[in-house]
């Protein structure tokens, strides 16, 4: 490859440019975690979420062709940012308030969540093209921060429950546990009307439980329990 082909606009697509803003979502939660502002930085996790399942779309929509791999590069960059950084600072950052060996479990805890979220990033982009199924192996890495972010709004959230679902699903993201891709159109459209509800400045609050979060958080333990049921 010649220096003159390197030009970052031969390789950046529209795509490209979503996965970006997936990635700024995650770096911004990291931010509002830092600042203790947990609500708005749970939010952004799933907004993080919403453009990780665009970028796809909108590349086969626009016929992108990308041989080297940019594409699949920037995506998984984007996510371990998002859904492996992200999720664990907010861990860390909301329930690291006393010093002592609880502190030392939420910090392995949250170190769980990257290592995990990087091993199975990495596995992805190497068996993408070499394994014959349709299917997620191991828990999709955006469930980790869609569990944590919805866990956090519901109103129902336990800092021991958290950092036992956050081990468990850092696990399970590594395993070769089949999770079928999202083709319940019923259950998508629904899940996004609750992320909708969530993002924009609308409470629908119950006994002081917020309905749309919780009710997003059952759907993601469903999907998560079910399908390690099955193996």
């Amino acid at each position: 490859m010649k220096i003159e082909n390197t030009n970052m606009k031969s390789f950046i697509a529209l795509s490209d440019i979503i996965s970006l803003m997936n990635m700024s979502s995650g770096f911004l939660s990291i931010i509002f975690s830092l600042n203790h502002e947990f609500s708005m930085a749970a939010i952004l996790m799933i907004i993080a979420i919403i453009f990780d399942s665009t970028d796809g779309w909108v590349a086969r929509k626009i016929n992108r062709q990308d041989e080297l791999g940019f594409g699949k590069n920037i995506d998984s960059l984007s996510d371990i940012v998002s859904f492996g950084v992200a999720p664990a600072i907010f861990l860390y950052s909301c329930i690291n308030t006393t010093p002592g060996i609880f502190q030392i479990v939420v910090t392995l805890a949250s170190l769980l969540i990257v290592i995990c979220g990087v091993l199975r990033l990495t596995r992805y982009n190497v068996i993408a093209d070499k394994i014959d199924t349709h299917d997620f192996i191991g828990f999709p890495i955006p469930g980790i921060s869609l569990v944590i972010g919805s866990f956090y709004l519901s109103g129902l959230f336990n800092p021991y429950i958290a950092i036992l679902l956050s081990i468990i699903i850092s696990l399970i993201m590594i395993s070769n546990i089949k999770y079928p891709k999202f083709d319940n159109m019923p259950l998508i459209a629904i899940s996004s009307i609750l992320i909708l509800i969530l993002i924009l400045p609308i409470d629908i609050i119950l006994f002081n439980i917020n309905i749309p979060a919780t009710l997003l958080l059952l759907f993601c333990l469903y999907y998560l329990i079910v399908n390690l049921i099955k193996k």
